[in-house]
């Protein structure tokens, strides 16, 4: 009897393509996962990448082919993810300034930690053990942006920000584990003290604390998606609901909020200035843009007469940046890139969701699916107003959301190979 469980043990791992137990590997994903939750430090959160870089070739020794194979699961990222990196080369190649664009790519290498993510995340217990550090992060990261409040930040002329360098960044990580926590909430009802209600309730009170709008219109199209995918008929409910929340929100809020239809607001004139500019890089150099980089160096020479300001960091709006930096071919393969990983969400959501159905039984991965679907498409509606994917901070456990869909699918077709194997 012990003879055929340990066998069918083995046959289960080995067709699932690796020894889950092996030290390098257990190393590697800590390492991984700390890197992830270590934006808080950025510094902190590179070391940590690279030790999991250097982790890899150990935990893979003499398993190529099974890794390989593995890989070859991950077609429907890998296509966009090698498209896009493609492109940003060939957009530092073709740049006005190559050597300087060259110094402005890093990006491209921060993408490293979404191959990582394929490398290490190899079953459903690590994706939420990721993701509950992800909320656990943000937690502590909006209890420290409550407590510059009450330390006397807290106007536009100080806004909240965390342990962060920046109020977007703050609120772009907040928004992040608040729809990953909004997704469990949606799929099954947690018990009344279970730590994420408060944990939600927080987050939520720091990104309305930290005045950014771009976060607020995102969470708010995101719960309507949420509903329209859901129950549609409780938008009848939930806006009234939400309309009266936003009366009752503090004064500063509120003026906040109804700036973002003010276009005499020089906040919104300076970004329609960024607009105009951005467009006329667009149509100089349509292809590949102008070079990473450069349409920050540019902008004195690009912008409207009477645009606010002389010089902008970046142009607040991730797709205008990418298109200006990178051309039609750059957006194209980042759309792509989220496209992809969007649809993949959507779709295993869906599946889940059926198969819960047909059951009668909750496929506790529906919840998985939705959390990085909401969070993709709220990050991806941030980005209409500003330049989110630029922030290494944003960025980086979005990267890990980015490819969650795709582990889930690996994991399910690894898992019914081993099934198959057992049987055999």
């Amino acid at each position: 009897m012990g003879s055929s469980v340990a066998l069918r043990s083995r046959a289960v791992s080995d067709a699932a393509g690796a020894p889950a137990s092996s030290a390098s590997e257990r190393f590697g994903f800590v390492t991984f996962s700390f890197h992830v939750w270590a934006v808080v430090a950025l510094a902190l959160s590179n070391v940590l990448l690279l030790v999991s870089i250097c982790a890899a070739p150990f935990a893979l020794k003499g398993r190529g082919r099974q890794e390989l194979a593995r890989l070859l699961r991950f077609d429907g990222l890998l296509e966009p993810l090698s498209f896009y990196v493609a492109v940003g080369l060939v957009s530092v190649a073709v740049s006005l300034d190559p050597r300087s664009s060259l110094s402005e790519a890093d990006e491209l290498l921060g993408l490293v930690s979404l191959l990582l993510a394929l490398l290490w995340i190899r079953n459903e217990r690590r994706v939420r053990w990721v993701l509950d550090g992800i909320v656990i992060m943000a937690t502590g990261s909006a209890i420290w942006g409550l407590g510059q409040f009450f330390a006397g930040y807290g106007d536009l002329g100080q806004r909240i920000r965390g342990p962060f360098s920046h109020y977007m960044t703050f609120a772009g990580v907040l928004l992040l584990a608040d729809l990953i926590l909004v997704a469990r909430f949606a799929c099954r009802r947690p018990k009344l003290l279970d730590w994420r209600w408060a944990a939600c309730a927080v987050i939520t009170t720091a990104m309305l604390g930290s005045l950014t709008r771009s976060a607020w219109v995102a969470l708010a199209l995101a719960l309507v998606v949420l509903a329209l995918v859901r129950r549609p008929k409780s938008l009848l409910v939930w806006v009234p609901v939400g309309v009266v929340a936003l009366a009752l929100l503090a004064t500063p809020v509120r003026e906040r909020a109804r700036s973002i239809v003010d276009l005499q607001n020089p906040s919104n004139y300076d970004r329609l200035s960024m607009l105009d500019a951005g467009l006329d890089m667009l149509a100089q150099r349509p292809f590949f843009g102008l070079g990473p980089g450069m349409a920050k160096r540019l902008y004195p020479i690009y912008r409207p007469l009477a645009a606010p300001r002389h010089t902008v960091p970046h142009l607040h709006n991730t797709y205008l940046q990418i298109a200006a930096d990178s051309g039609l071919f750059g957006l194209g393969a980042y759309l792509w890139l989220i496209g992809a990983a969007l649809w993949a969400a959507f779709t295993g959501y869906r599946d889940s969701r059926s198969r819960s159905a047909r059951s009668g039984q909750v496929d506790m991965r529906e919840e998985l699916y939705l959390a990085a679907f909401l969070a993709l498409l709220g990050f991806s509606l941030a980005g209409l107003f500003e330049a989110n994917w630029l922030d290494t901070e944003v960025q980086r456990p979005l990267l890990f959301l980015l490819a969650l869909p795709f582990l889930l699918r690996a994991a399910a077709a690894e898992g019914r190979s081993a099934s198959e194997a057992v049987g055999e």
